[in-house]
């Protein structure tokens, strides 16, 4: 049985530890943290070796990275990369109940949980988080580091983009576009094409978070779609502002202790 090391300290991390065990062809022996005060200390029973230079100490050892951000994800295997840490050094882990059709694939470094159902044609990419009883419609594509919460249902055709991330129990329709480092929000309904960097939520999800171009680009197309059609864009900013009143309770995914 390989052995394999959990890079991250966080719910996740343990959570993956348990993933592992019930999969049952790695042996975990302990996790990476960049906090010096916690090398040495137990979670879950396993030490905490030490910061990411630790993987050299355990050349032979595979590698999970297990933090919630898909963003963070990213930022440490750029990390690790340097260390001479390639692809192919990273495992993945798929629970034994999760149900995926011989089409459909997995790459390295990814996690999927339990109850997860892949119908067709799915292509997980690399790092990607699978939370339990995700549904994955016939032909999705989900790019590197994306983070998808439990109870999603995406339908067939979408994709989503690389770092972005779907809130539990969050609904995609059909062939909808979900781009690079955006956030649908737990609970929401995604009806439409998400632009990359932004954040919606609503039942349908309605965007309440720009940054950079993407704010740019929102605000222009907010401006013209009032003066196309001013009752419309109203109902659109009166929707938006009632969803920027409760934006902090579901932006911040960086506590993760990596």
């Amino acid at each position: 049985m390989a052995d394999v090391i959990l890079v991250g300290t966080s719910s996740l991390a343990r959570e993956t530890l348990n993933l592992v065990r019930a999969i049952g062809t790695h042996q975990p022996i302990g996790f990476l943290d960049d906090s010096a005060e916690r090398w040495g200390t137990l979670v879950a029973g396993l030490p905490v070796l030490g910061g990411l230079d630790a993987v050299q100490r355990a050349p032979d050892a595979a590698l999970l990275i297990c933090v919630t951000s898909g963003t963070t994800r990213a930022a440490l295997a750029a990390r690790l990369r340097e260390q001479g840490v390639d692809d192919d050094r990273y495992a993945y882990a798929v629970h034994p109940s999760v149900e995926i059709a011989r089409n459909c694939r997995v790459q390295t470094g990814s996690m999927v949980f339990a109850g997860v159902v892949m119908t067709s044609d799915v292509t997980i990419a690399r790092h990607v988080v699978v939370m339990p009883n995700v549904s994955f419609g016939h032909g999705n594509r989900i790019q590197s580091f994306a983070t998808i919460g439990a109870g999603v249902s995406i339908g067939a055709g979408a994709r989503i983009g690389d770092e972005a991330t779907i809130g539990m129990n969050a609904s995609v329709r059909d062939r909808a576009r979900i781009g690079r480092r955006s956030t649908l929000v737990m609970g929401s309904v995604l009806l439409r094409d998400l632009p990359p960097g932004e954040t919606w939520m609503g039942m349908p999800a309605v965007p309440v978070f720009a940054e950079g171009p993407a704010a740019e680009r929102s605000t222009a197309e907010k401006a013209s779609a009032e003066k196309a059609d001013p009752e419309k864009g109203s109902t659109e900013k009166a929707s938006t502002e009632r969803a920027n009143t409760v934006r902090p309770t579901f932006v911040n995914l960086e506590h993760d202790h990596v």
